[in-house]
Parts: structure tokens; sequence; C-alpha cells
């Protein structure tokens, strides 16, 4: 089991279900001693991108994932960060005024139907404000997480944003799949898989992240996608559940614990630490 060191500030700007913040201190002796091209194909909060940033200052960052509204978010944080800023003040100030009716009603609007600009800003709020920070979609593509039980969410987060924008201006940021990585890596690039996870129980997990799952055939694609990097040259890094089927897939490989403390059940006695599995074809 990897100890956890000194804490370590991330300034991630959304909240994201499996979010790696709170694991950065037990990954940090895990990572390579070395990093000049970093790519990260499941991004989501970007926590560890924030820390190879600030820690190694790669040359070259490709940040990329399958989920649109995700990446748009990103590219207007760093682009147009101050129009941003004002667009969620205005979202904030109808949320104060009738919190549920605002939520459900900003829900339910059709985010393709909007600018880039104000599809971001409908994006972060409903992050804010929906139950857990959860991202889900029901089989027609359409968002639909409950409103959160909070009574004051921290919206807005300007000195944050901003910062995030300054870190972002250096980074290639796109929508795009996993697999699609094994052309652009070379050798020694450095590329961190944090997948949806294998369920602990099969048929119990959270894993709607987009009208398709990520269920075995997915598992097993990316298990495919590692191997392949490997034989390149490159370092790889992936996050996931100890299960027998992981283990199995990645048998040849470096694999250690960390501990997680789980918090999507909305059951809070299901919720709890537990161990995850960080596989490595590299040792420090």
């Amino acid at each position: 089991m990897v100890k956890p060191t000194d804490k370590i500030e991330i300034p991630k700007f959304i909240k994201w279900a499996g979010g790696k913040t709170q694991l950065i201190e037990q990954f940090i002796p895990l990572f390579p001693k070395k990093i000049e091209r970093y790519f990260e194909p499941f991004l989501g909060s970007g926590a560890v991108f924030f820390y190879i940033i600030e820690k190694y200052k790669p040359k070259e960052i490709l940040l990329s994932d399958i989920n649109k509204e995700l990446i748009n978010a990103y590219i207007i944080v760093k682009t147009d960060v101050e129009r941003l800023i004002i667009e969620l003040k205005q979202h904030k100030e109808y949320y104060k005024a009738d919190s549920k009716k605002y939520y459900y009603e900003i829900r339910s609007v059709d985010p393709t139907l909007l600018p880039s600009l104000e599809q971001a800003a409908r994006f972060i709020f409903l992050n804010k404000t929906c139950f857990n920070g959860l991202y889900r979609v029901n089989s027609k593509g359409k968002f639909n997480v409950p409103i959160g039980a909070y009574k004051n969410p921290d919206i807005i987060q300007e000195d944050k944003l901003r910062k995030v924008s300054k870190i972002l201006q250096t980074v290639q940021i796109k929508v795009m799949s996993f697999e699609k990585i094994i052309k652009l890596a070379k050798k020694d690039d450095f590329i961190y898989f944090d997948p949806p996870y294998d369920p602990l129980k099969k048929g119990t997990s959270f894993t709607t992240y987009s009208k398709g799952n990520f269920l075995d055939p997915e598992q097993k694609q990316l298990c495919d996608v590692f191997q392949k990097l490997d034989k390149k040259g490159c370092k790889v890094m992936e996050s996931n559940n100890d299960t027998e089927f992981i283990r199995g897939l990645y048998d040849k490989y470096d694999k250690v614990h960390v501990s997680a403390k789980r918090m999507i059940n909305c059951n809070a006695t299901k919720r709890g630490n537990i161990n995850e599995l960080v596989i490595r074809n590299y040792k420090v």
C-alpha cells in the first residue's frame, strides 16, 4: 500500500465522480521521474494533469475525452474565461431566487442548441449544483442527475477559473476516444488512463458516462491499447478497481494498491475506503 505524503493543492474547477484529487499524494511515488510529453485520455476533473503540469512542466500535453460538454468547458475556460465568469454569475443569481425550479429548467435545455460559451456555463453550473457532481446521461444522451442538497454551492470560483485558464494556455485539448492515443504517443511519453472502472459487483457500477457503456469489451480494448503503448516504449499508468477481471487482463504488469474513499453511493452506509489498483508498465 502506498502511503500519502504532504497535502497537495489541485486547482480543479469541476467535481467529478472518481476524481483523483484524494489520491494524488499516493500517486506521487508512482509517477515516472521525468515527463516530457503527457497524455490524459479520460480527463474528468483533471486532478492528475494539474499535478503533472505543476511538478514536471512537460513540453507537450494533450488532454482528451469523449465527453463533448466536458471538453468544451475546458476550452472555454482556456479561451474565454472572463465571459464565462459573467455567465456563471447570472446562473448563480437565478439559482438563489429559486434553486430547484431553476436547476431543472437549465437541466432540460438541450446543450447542443447553445453557443459554446453558454454550453460551458450550463455544464459548470449543473456540475456544481447536481447530486455529488455526477455526470450521467440516459439512453437518449440527456443529462439526468437530480439536484444536490446544497445551501450555497460555489458556482463561480473566479480566482480558480482564472488560474486554470492560465495553466491551460499551452495545453492541447480535444474530443477524442482513448484508442486514438496509439498513433500520437511516442517512446518515453507518459500516458495516464482513468477509465470508468470495472464494477466491483457486476451490474451495480456507475458506467453511463455517455450514450454507450464502458463494460467488459471496452475494458479489454483499453488493455489492448495499454499493451500496444507498452510495445512502443511509452510509460503507461492506469487506475481501476481491484477485480479479478482487471487483474487477469493486466497479469504481467506491476500493480499497486491505493486507498480511496467511495462517495458515489446514494446510501451513506455503503460509502467508505476501498482499495483501487494502479497498473504500470514501468517501475520508478
